[in-house]
């Protein structure tokens, strides 16, 4: 199913989000602060992302979208790009079977072409094994960002219409990496930090922005709540009035 531009149709709004696309940023100063190496934080960013999947379910929130991995992060000093690497391997042993048996699909999106072979072989792996499941679907966004998304979406949009000198938003977004997905209802930075960071750049259009000073390892299914609740009374218009919406209520 390919879900329209939040430009072209107004999509349906509810209570709970229906997508959350989420910067887990923090690890690092997380570890710092108590005087322990910045891996420590990753390692236990691992375990608050198994939290906040868990609460994701139970608030029937249907997609998850996470920024594990940016384009950028490859600036990183190399032992720690080295052991990120490892942890993502790791957490793909461990987790894959719990995800499959709670009927969680697990999605990995970005240019997986620098990632070790073992490791693109292991994701297209847990892919195929999750694939029929709907209870969920976690999005982790690796080597990822959403100029170069733009970017291959357009090229692939341009083969699929040689010749053609104009082009529509439809025809460009069937081609996103994230295609299967509506766009982020809400999307939450932890850390602190209040920007975007080349992250999902078409798809947040006119999703909710939530920061946070937060570090990521202690993001929790009570830190959710405080940012769906922010989210609640958020009052989303796509471009029409407050009258407008009033009326729509009185309507139904």
């Amino acid at each position: 199913m390919i879900f329209k531009s939040s430009t072209a149709v107004v999509p349906e709004v509810g209570e709970v989000p229906r997508h959350v696309a989420i910067i887990m940023d923090g690890n690092g100063r997380w570890a710092t602060k108590r005087f322990m190496p910045r891996v420590a934080g990753h390692v236990k960013g691992v375990e608050a992302v198994r939290g906040v999947v868990e609460a994701c379910v139970v608030r029937g929130v249907e997609y998850l979208t996470l920024f594990a991995f940016s384009s950028e992060n490859w600036r990183r000093p190399q032992e720690e790009v080295s052991l990120l690497m490892k942890l993502f391997v790791t957490a793909l042993e461990r987790e894959v079977a719990k995800m499959h048996a709670n009927d969680i699909r697990l999605k990995v999106v970005g240019d997986l072409s620098r990632f070790d072979p073992k490791l693109q072989e292991m994701i297209a792996a847990a892919e195929r094994r999750t694939a029929g499941n709907r209870r969920l679907t976690v999005t982790v966004c690796a080597n990822y960002g959403g100029r170069w998304d733009i970017m291959q979406a357009a090229a692939k949009m341009a083969r699929a219409h040689p010749g053609a000198t104009e082009f529509t938003e439809d025809q460009l977004a069937e081609h996103l990496a994230m295609a299967y997905a509506p766009e982020p209802d809400l999307f939450i930075r932890t850390g602190g930090e209040q920007r975007i960071s080349n992250f999902l750049l078409w798809q947040l259009a006119y999703s909710e922005l939530y920061f946070t000073d937060t570090y990521w390892p202690d993001f929790s299914a009570e830190s959710l709540d405080l940012a769906i609740a922010s989210y609640r009374n958020r009052e989303r218009r796509f471009g029409r009035t407050g009258e407008q919406l009033a009326e729509k209520e009185k309507a139904l």
